[in-house]
């Protein structure tokens, strides 16, 4: 998120002037399939070259001293980065990550001008309802790798031929297979915009959306813009607070403000660095993969709520899977440029009139249900689970499909 967007929790449509993408949006009439020349097949494997450079600056960085205060209040302890760098260098093997990813079909397209990557998994079930999720940062399309085959394949994972998803997993502009941008204007609205292309593009005539962090906020742009076909969207990262905080404060109105103070003031500077300066986060972390595992360790300790531990929560593999795509794809200026391109269009909660689905996970920043019917007058599922973080992908995917399965069993029967 960014540093004004989580402070003032909104996305509104970017000033800036783009050449094809405008307030005024003309969708196309086309609907090109996955096998036509506008969607090419897609598949990565590292160059062995680059796993070799990875482990030579793996095994020979300089650390500085030991942290002064306690825990995690500076960053990670110097002794757990260790342990995970020795761990990366030593026992992780990106090539089974890299088979596991590409048994997935996997595609690129041109939209607005820029390369996009996207996994694309059909479900074997004909009224399988076609989804749109989108990750964030620090995070990539391998956040959903554990919850794919349970939506695309519910009878074999727990549900009913009524639970089934087509799945369209694209990577953020700047992220991972994706392209990088080279001049500005890549936001969440343009992005929003790009992906209701693309599911025109798929010829998905009727379809709902997901996102939590940066992808909340996409979905929520693709519900402000009326993307043509989208019937709904769920969040797990709602937007509800306002700008302009009233005196009196009702409970839960009271929990999300001291949660976003909170936030502010102790877990931060990322967010800050990275919304003013993305060049210069690129400077630290491309030349290091200690400085871009340091940097992502970090994120995933803060959205496990459990600090101090988050390899109990999210398994190390896991976690060193989106460190190393960030790593071989030198993403860490490109992403953190997303943070720039949002830092100037946030001041209160985007309002929607589509249907909106919630689900609040006890170890994220929380939203305030009471607030919620001002931005989403169209709210007909919210739902505040017992455990789950930032991550709720990795950390509980069981109750994330569930959620799924839920949350969208209303649209499936309009």
């Amino acid at each position: 998120m960014t540093a004004a967007g989580i402070a003032r929790r909104e996305l509104l449509a970017s000033s800036i002037a783009l050449p094809l993408l405008t307030s005024s949006i003309v969708w196309p009439s086309f609907a090109l399939a996955a096998t036509d020349a506008g969607v090419t097949p897609f598949s990565y494997r590292a160059p062995q070259s680059a796993l070799d450079d990875l482990k030579r600056r793996l095994a020979n960085p300089r650390w500085p001293e030991n942290e002064t205060g306690s825990g995690w209040d500076q960053g990670p302890p110097l002794a757990a980065l260790q342990n995970l760098v020795t761990y990366w260098r030593s026992t992780y093997d990106w090539r089974k990550t890299e088979t596991r990813l590409n048994r997935w079909p996997q595609f690129r397209t041109e939209i607005d001008g820029l390369g996009i990557h996207f996994l694309h998994v059909r479900s074997k079930h004909p009224n399988a309802l076609p989804i749109i999720l989108t990750h964030g940062w620090s995070s990539t399309i391998l956040l959903f790798q554990k919850v794919i085959d349970a939506l695309v394949d519910p009878t074999a994972h727990g549900g009913t031929a009524a639970d089934a998803f087509h799945v369209v997993i694209p990577s953020l502009p700047g992220f991972g297979f994706s392209d990088k941008p080279t001049a500005r204007g890549w936001n969440a609205s343009r992005t929003a915009q790009a992906w209701g292309f693309l599911m025109q593009r798929l010829g998905y005539d009727r379809y709902v959306a997901q996102g939590g962090d940066w992808g909340a906020f996409v979905s929520t742009m693709m519900a402000k813009q009326r993307a043509p076909g989208l019937a709904a969207i769920h969040l797990n990262f709602a937007q509800t607070t306002p700008a302009k905080i009233p005196a009196k404060l009702l409970p839960d109105q009271k929990r999300a403000v001291d949660a976003m103070k909170a936030f502010q003031e102790k877990s931060s500077a990322y967010f800050m660095l990275q919304a003013t300066r993305p060049q210069l986060a690129g400077y630290l972390l491309a030349d290091s993969p200690v400085a871009q595992a340091a940097w992502l360790y970090d994120l995933f300790n803060w959205g496990t709520g459990v600090t101090g531990n988050p390899d109990a929560i999210i398994p190390r593999d896991d976690m060193l899977d989106e460190i190393t795509i960030y790593w071989l794809t030198n993403s860490a200026a490109s992403s953190a440029r997303f943070y720039l391109e949002n830092s100037s269009t946030m001041a209160s909660p985007v309002r929607v009139d589509l249907p909106v689905a919630v689900s609040v996970f006890p170890d994220d920043l929380p939203p305030a249900r009471s607030w919620a019917p001002l931005v989403y007058p169209k709210l007909y599922y919210w739902n505040e689970l017992s455990r789950g973080g930032h991550f709720a992908q990795f950390d509980v995917p069981d109750l994330f499909i569930n959620e799924m399965r839920k949350a969208f069993q209303t649209i499936r029967m309009a």
